[in-house]
């Protein structure tokens, strides 16, 4: 009797021992089941999920691109769009003793006021004041909106230039472009959403810094492009290569270099030139047409002055950048003067006429033909450097460097042109109305955008990071007048 129970009992204990292990194992085996989905759909997340994919903005957007004109080294705003009527007749006298003294960059701040012997004229229904250094540009008036009342704080270029591109005189912030690439995506998949293109060889002031991605994923910086007629360097694939075998060795380079991304993941830059490389392969197909200026007409080429050596280079930059825009990348910033060339320490009446000749024709037709495409409408063109000149004389013929009070202009994407906002001093020294800071500046440029300045946040080192360090206001008069 004792021996059945004992057998029954043991036979009782071993299928709950059964059970047991066999719901432990379906388990673990459902577990392992949910364990590969999830891993699946995150390798599948990772793999679809581009970081350059368009998003929407946060409000309606009057402006889809901008063109950034950057004068590098600083044109005098008293002499291109702020006439001083009594600066010629104080000429040669200090500064008077109602001002406050300015800090210099080259100490010069008790120099003798300097001259600006410009002639004037009114232009458009609006009545904005050009020199006769800007002829062409003048011509565009009633689609430009003059911002007077302009100011910053880096005295000297590279942080005067740090500040216009990044917000910040200091490196280590993203530029504006990276932000803009960040929040809204890009329009074409084919093509950079950022492009830079210089004017000349010559370094610009802090180089890649100016459009750099600082602290945000490498993907976001900007793409340089070379000047001349080859802007995009082995763009074509050699002779004797077939497409196949491009492919192909793309996808090997792009399984070496996962693979050393995966145990590298804080390191964006990987990411970003895997993400190149197949970039690369597509711009192969897409990029020949865009850079191909052959195809426009020679009445296009002439609007853009490029039959002519002073305009031929950057008439070509210009007409460069009205076809990206117009194929969908987001922010195009062309560098004009690169290494500081406006910088006129010396020698004002001869170097920044040289310059403005250069640059002027060229700006005109950008603006004539992004208008004739109806492009003007959704393209943002910002034109400016990184600060103005002092109406003193520094070496008695040239200015110093002026972050108290400049001039910049806009027109289009929604920008109401025929206007001049803002206002310095009776002798442009510093900004006193309608002053915009160059946080505000950045501000406006997001708005036109779409882009709440609040909303477009990053987090770094567990803080959010956000374009104008939560600093700013948007310039309503841009569009109410």
């Amino acid at each position: 009797m004792n021996s059945n129970n004992n057998m029954e009992k043991q036979t009782i204990q071993q299928r709950r021992n059964f059970l047991l292990q066999s719901a432990g194992g379906f388990g673990a085996a459902a577990l392992q089941g949910l364990f590969e989905i999830d891993s699946q759909k995150a390798e599948a997340k990772k793999k679809t999920i581009n970081p350059l994919s368009a998003k929407t903005p946060h409000f309606p957007a009057s402006a889809k691109n901008i063109i950034f004109l950057f004068m590098e080294g600083g044109p005098s705003h008293i002499d291109l769009f702020d006439p001083k009527p009594i600066l010629n007749k104080l000429a040669g006298k200090p500064l008077p003793e109602s001002f406050t003294k300015p800090v210099t960059a080259m100490g010069e701040a008790s120099s003798p006021l300097l001259a600006s012997p410009r002639k004037w004229k009114q232009h458009g229904e609006g009545g904005l004041w050009f020199s006769e250094w800007l002829p062409h540009i003048a011509g565009c008036a009633d689609d430009i909106a003059v911002l007077r009342g302009c100011w910053t704080n880096g005295i000297n270029h590279a942080g005067g230039v740090c500040q216009m591109n990044t917000g910040m005189p200091l490196a280590g912030r993203p530029s504006l472009g990276s932000w803009v690439t960040y929040g809204l995506g890009s329009e074409n998949e084919n093509l950079p959403s950022f492009v830079v293109i210089k004017d000349s060889k010559t370094p610009v002031v802090n180089g890649p810094r100016n459009w750099g991605a600082a602290f945000m994923p490498a993907v976001y910086q900007g793409t340089r492009l070379e000047t001349g007629k080859v802007p995009i360097p082995n763009l074509f694939t050699p002779k004797g290569i077939l497409e196949q075998q491009q492919q192909n060795k793309l996808q090997f380079l792009n399984t070496l270099n996962n693979n050393h991304l995966n145990s590298r993941p804080q390191q964006t830059e990987l990411d970003a030139r895997i993400l190149s490389y197949e970039l690369a392969f597509r711009m192969q197909s897409a990029a020949p047409e865009v850079v191909d200026l052959s195809k426009e007409t020679e009445e296009t080429q002439k609007l853009y002055g490029m039959d002519q050596k002073k305009t031929k280079v950057f008439g070509r930059n210009c007409l460069l950048a009205r076809r990206l825009v117009e194929k969908g990348v987001r922010f195009v910033q062309l560098y004009h003067g690169a290494g500081s060339k406006w910088d006129s320490h010396k020698q004002m009446e001869k170097k920044h006429p040289a310059l403005c000749k250069g640059m002027d024709q060229c700006v005109a037709g950008l603006l004539k033909d992004l208008k004739r495409k109806g492009l003007l409408e959704t393209t943002l063109v910002v034109w400016g450097g990184e600060f103005g000149r002092t109406p003193m004389s520094e070496g008695g013929d040239g200015r110093d460097h002026n972050p108290t009070g400049f001039s910049m202009w806009m027109a289009g994407g929604g920008v109401k042109g025929g206007q001049t906002i803002g206002a310095t001093d009776e002798l442009g020294l510093y900004a006193i109305e309608d002053r915009m800071h160059v946080h505000d500046i950045h501000t406006s440029i997001l708005h036109l955008m779409g882009l709440d300045k609040m909303k477009v946040e990053f987090r770094h080192k567990g803080r959010p990071e956000r374009p104008t360090q939560n600093e700013g206001d948007f310039m309503k008069k841009l569009i109410t007048g």
